[in-house]
């Protein structure tokens, strides 16, 4: 009888023993599976977070001072001031360089291109501002002296190729009404254009790289395209309606 209790005792304890490794090792695997859950759903919180897209930058603040050196078409140096004032949507600008000029200028992404006329005022004085897109179509934006809000143009090229050819162009005027014209640019001396649309309005227009941008009232005004550097700086090329020449001027913040 004894060693009968004993064999039952000793398969009892054995039975015991397996009973708690079974139980160890199912906690073990229940802890490591809940740990593995939790860094997978880490890497996917974190990923998510890295794949968020960035707020697009701001449009640079160009309002201000500044001290102005440039070159005029026939090769003569200048220094002088510059001020550019907002209003609304456009700029005004302001320069003392010898003698005193005025215009409007719009930004249309790292570019502000400037119509101007001698004197106090740029009245007449429009400036158009177009970004080339890959398949030809020209995306603008345009604004006249003396008025705050800006208008918008899109033209879609219809024949020649690079930028000369013939355009169907739709806009909008600052006023929201919509219009449609059509656009004829023809290429001038080196990267100038001309430009005509069918309500008998002419420009001339400077090509830089994926931009070019057109001023507008004859030949009482010209025009400038800057670029806007990541310091501040407007690094730009002048000209005028009738001239195949054009000066450069850099503008630095006082």
């Amino acid at each position: 009888m004894k060693l009968h209790s004993r064999h039952h005792t000793l398969l009892a304890l054995a039975l015991l023993l397996a009973c708690v490794i079974g139980c160890k090792y199912s906690t073990s695997s229940s802890s490591s599976s809940s740990s593995n859950t939790s860094n997978d759903e880490k890497k996917t919180t974190n990923s998510s977070a890295t794949n968020t897209s960035t707020a697009p930058d701001t449009p640079p603040d160009i309002a201000g001072k500044y001290n102005v050196t440039g070159t005029n078409p026939d090769g003569g140096g200048y220094k002088g001031s510059l001020e550019v004032i907002p209003h609304g949507d456009v700029y005004q600008f302001r320069w003392s360089a010898g003698n005193q000029s005025d215009g409007v200028g719009i930004t249309n992404g790292g570019v502000v291109a400037v119509a101007f006329a001698s004197g106090a005022n740029g009245k007449g004085c429009g400036v158009v501002d177009y970004a080339i897109k890959s398949d030809g179509t020209l995306d603008g934006k345009w604004g006249y002296w003396g008025t705050d809000e800006s208008g918008t143009e899109r033209a879609s090229r219809t024949g020649g190729s690079g930028l000369v050819g013939d355009y169907d162009a739709t806009g909008k005027n600052p006023n929201g009404k919509e219009y449609k014209e059509k656009l004829t640019v023809e290429s001038a001396a080196g990267n100038l254009y001309r430009f005509s649309w069918s309500n008998n309005t002419e420009g001339l227009g400077i090509k830089q790289g994926d931009n070019v941008a057109v001023g507008i009232g004859g030949a009482r005004c010209g025009f400038v395209a800057y670029e806007i550097k990541s310091d501040g700086t407007l690094d730009g090329i002048w000209g005028g309606y009738g001239s195949e020449k054009t000066g450069t001027e850099k503008a630095m913040k006082q």
